[in-house]
């Protein structure tokens, strides 16, 4: 029976929880440096250990691969034996394998160790979120500190190539990588001093094969998007999907039949909870291939170098981190959908403005359109995070937060396939190479033509230099119509599914009342 006792008031954070939200801010801003700071030491790196293109390509690719793999099981494996703990199991782990990464003196021993390196980074991400909502009870209070979280990962994205570039002007290429040894051993002296130890006591062992079918699925689909967004249509990346799809069916099967599952299906009970993570996938499916195609304008089209075009993309970065703070500030003001449907319109109103890019002098309007549809992305990217961490119990808190990264990663790869392979197929069909060159030595895709471009007179690379320019505008316009699109539907999503569900509120943030019988509708595994 309901109760008319005054319920309990909720306990305010304290200087000390403040002192580890900046702790926790560390290894979030290094995964994402990580992810874009190797862009810029490929060159180097391949002058030093001369890989193949194939060992090229898993360099770049794994680390990612396995972050995404190992989210899911990372999550839940914090919730078992402790967040804090395997925080600093992860910051150890992180540590040593930069180093030996940083120190790889052949192409195989460097993707050993990103491989590693990868799967110590997965533990870091699910456990700083989760113990975030451990930290701060009040809804307010935890928005505002996930929209520092938030703003630290924004950050660190941007702040990838001006970093790695300073360094590499410097040192030797394995210098990008020992950027997380002075990070985490701060972590490692500070975590046990101001953040709390948090665990399920009824979480149960770890079912062995759910982890495999849940490696075995992730890896399976990014794996198959990612080359499908490099080579185009082709059996083998199909057919991984495909393999991923059904191995992800039967793990899903399974987790509605164990007392301890991984993946505690409940979760999608909860309207909230269910609709942020299918915004937050189709907002960075849009995100992810308006990225690749704005990145290679700046460098190809405009021909900055990765450094100059990092410090280009600063504007954007400085407005979601600005975007992200001001966020919880509207949510306390405002309902909590309008607030998410308005910033994703304004992203919206970003892309449209690059369906009128032009090769030339389109550097302002691409500039603006680019600040505004960071503002969106700032803005969901912290009101939606708390939304995922807010909709669910405490003890669910890890698996929550691991849901919410691999939402993003694969609607980044989904992004990367689907919008890069159509911003390919309009410059094939738009590109019109000038008389007496073959039309194959510039159709396949623009760095194609630079390539080609540099074997011929300086007429005729002039002349095929502007031909694919102008293909790759036509390119990154009609991804930003679909892009917009893309943002629109996910507007339309917040607009309707967060309308009046829990977790959604007048006040902006989840109410506790409500958080609370949420919370009560999913009994422990």
């Amino acid at each position: 029976m309901p109760s008319n006792a005054p319920e309990a008031p909720v306990r305010k954070a304290g200087p000390r929880e403040w002192l580890g939200l900046a702790v926790l801010a560390l290894p979030t801003l290094l995964i994402s440096l990580d992810q874009s700071v190797l862009y810029l030491a490929l060159p180097h790196l391949a002058e030093g250990l001369q890989p193949t293109g194939t060992q090229t390509l898993w360099i770049m690719d794994i680390y990612g691969f396995l972050i995404a793999g190992f989210l899911i099981t990372m999550g839940t494996l914090g919730d078992r034996i402790g967040r804090r703990k395997l925080l600093m199991i992860g910051a150890f782990a992180v540590g040593i394998t930069s180093v030996a990464a940083a120190c790889s003196t052949s192409a195989e021993a460097l993707i050993i160790t990103r491989a590693l390196l990868g799967i110590a980074a997965a533990t870091l991400m699910p456990s700083t979120l989760a113990l975030i909502s451990n930290m701060f009870h009040d809804p307010h209070q935890r928005g505002r500190a996930i929209a520092v979280w938030a703003s630290c990962f924004m950050g660190g994205t941007a702040l990838g190539p001006v970093i790695g570039g300073a360094l590499l002007e410097f040192f030797w290429w394995g210098s990008v990588f020992l950027l997380g040894v002075p990070v985490m051993v701060v972590l490692l002296i500070a975590a046990p001093l101001v953040l709390p130890e948090y665990k399920d006591p009824d979480a149960g062992r770890i079912d062995l094969l759910s982890v495999l079918l849940s490696l075995v699925s992730i890896l399976s689909i990014i794996y198959g998007l990612k080359e499908l967004a490099r080579y185009g249509f082709a059996p083998v990346p199909v057919a991984a999907i495909a393999v991923g799809l059904a191995v992800g069916v039967a793990f899903v099967s399974r987790q509605g039949k164990l007392a301890h599952p991984l993946l505690d299906l409940k979760l999608f009970r909860v309207g909230a909870f269910t609709a942020a993570l299918l915004i937050l996938m189709v907002s960075m499916l849009g995100t992810g291939g308006g990225y690749l195609f704005i990145t290679g304008f700046l460098q190809m089209v405009e021909g900055l170098s990765p450094m100059a075009a990092g410090l280009w993309m600063l504007p954007a970065a400085i407005a979601s981190i600005i975007a992200a703070q001001v966020a919880p500030v509207f949510a306390k003001h405002f309902q909590l959908s309008t607030v998410i449907g308005v910033a994703l319109l304004i992203g919206t109103a970003g892309y449209l403005m690059l369906v009128f890019v032009d090769p030339v002098g389109g550097m302002p309007l691409l500039m603006t359109g680019f600040v505004i549809i960071f503002i969106g992305v700032g803005t969901f990217g912290s009101l939606g995070t708390n939304l995922v961490v807010g909709s669910v119990p405490p003890e669910r808190g890890g698996s929550a937060a691991g849901l919410s990264s691999i939402s993003g990663d694969l609607g980044n790869a989904l992004g990367i396939a689907t919008l890069g392979s159509l911003g390919a197929a309009v410059y094939r069909d738009s590109i019109v190479p000038p008389a007496g060159i073959p039309a194959d030595t510039a159709r396949a895709s623009m760095e194609d033509a630079i390539t080609a471009a540099r074997e011929l007179p300086a007429k005729a690379a002039e002349a095929l230099m502007t031909a694919a320019k102008e293909a790759y505008t036509s390119g990154l316009n009609t991804i930003g119509l679909a892009c917009a699109a893309l943002t629109a539907i996910s507007a339309t999503i917040a607009i309707t599914m967060l309308r009046n569900r829990r977790g959604a509120t007048p006040s902006g943030n989840d109410a506790p009342q409500q958080e609370r019988a949420t919370e009560d509708s999913l009994p422990t595994a």
